[in-house]
């Protein structure tokens, strides 16, 4: 339990973009105390491009033995009526080299074993303030999901000699949910997908994660996210992405999960576990691939 996240300033989904009160992620509304890094500006007239902060409402603590972790914030840009979806590619590329930046470094701290970095966009996604930001949660916890997906895929390695990820990249790219892909990325709507327009993206190379990303394929990645987050912004799409990483498992397979959230879980799914999608994934690539 975590009541006191239930106190952090939120913005509702109704609400315009322009402000109605202060800012907590612009640059005037930031208290310093919190900030962690700043990185270098990309634009004239900037404070700095992105700037990393302690949650003020973390989940977990490195003082808690029982929540062991660190929480950030990565305030993605100072301008308050930017969306991600709107970077360019050197702003996304930008970006994503602050991803690789604390998850080497929160690595490095002792029993972390898990680093997950995520982003809520738009009031169905959860998101609480409008001003573009996405969040780290690192943690000594593996989620039991992530165990369960890491027992099944040491079982298929271990049957087939093969990663089950590198062989879903070698066949969706033929089929008919590939949404784009290059000699790097490729990105497709999975197979029984639990959310309509889910879209996942992998490098093609087999590493573990974000850090080892090289400048090609992160250039790459910067190019499909504008891309796919372009189209959905377009879309009026509210979403979750997140990186599929744990820093303890170096045999994984690094993949981005873009989830949005306009399709709802009613009774059945939530009380039987079982989810019903009504949109064909091969209909939701192609409204994507436009």
């Amino acid at each position: 339990m975590t009541p006191g996240r239930g106190e952090r300033p939120r913005e509702t989904g109704t609400l315009p973009r322009l402000k109605k009160r202060a800012c907590p992620l612009c640059p005037s509304g930031i208290e310093k105390n919190f900030i962690i890094k700043t990185y270098p500006v990309l634009k004239k007239n900037q404070q700095w491009s992105i700037t990393v902060l302690k949650n003020k409402y973390p989940v977990v603590s490195l003082q808690n033995s029982k929540a062991y972790g660190q929480h950030e914030v990565i305030v993605e840009t100072p301008d308050h009526n930017r969306d991600l979806a709107q970077f360019g590619s050197k702003e996304m590329e930008n970006l994503l080299r602050v991803y690789q930046d604390r998850t080497r470094e929160l690595s490095k701290i002792p029993k972390i074993n898990y680093v997950l970095i995520f982003k809520n966009e738009g009031g169905k996604a959860g998101a609480s303030l409008r001003h573009a930001h996405s969040q780290v949660f690192a943690a000594e916890i593996l989620p039991p999901d992530l165990e369960e997906e890491f027992r099944f895929m040491r079982a298929y390695q271990k049957k087939h000699k093969t990663c089950p990820y590198c062989n879903m990249i070698r066949k969706e790219e033929k089929g008919s949910r590939m949404i784009c892909r290059d000699e790097h990325m490729v990105a497709f709507t999975p197979y029984a997908s639990a959310y309509h327009y889910e879209t996942w993206i992998f490098p093609r190379r087999h590493l573990d994660n974000v850090v080892d990303l090289n400048g090609k394929e992160i250039s790459s990645l910067a190019k499909f996210l504008r891309k796919i987050l372009g189209k959905m912004y377009r879309m009026d799409l509210s979403y979750n992405f997140f990186l599929h990483q744990v820093v303890s498992e170096k045999n994984q397979h690094f993949y981005v999960k873009i989830q949005p959230r306009e399709s709802v879980w009613g009774g059945l799914e939530l009380g039987s576990g079982l989810v019903v999608n009504s949109l064909l994934p091969e209909k939701a690539a192609g409204a994507l691939r436009k």
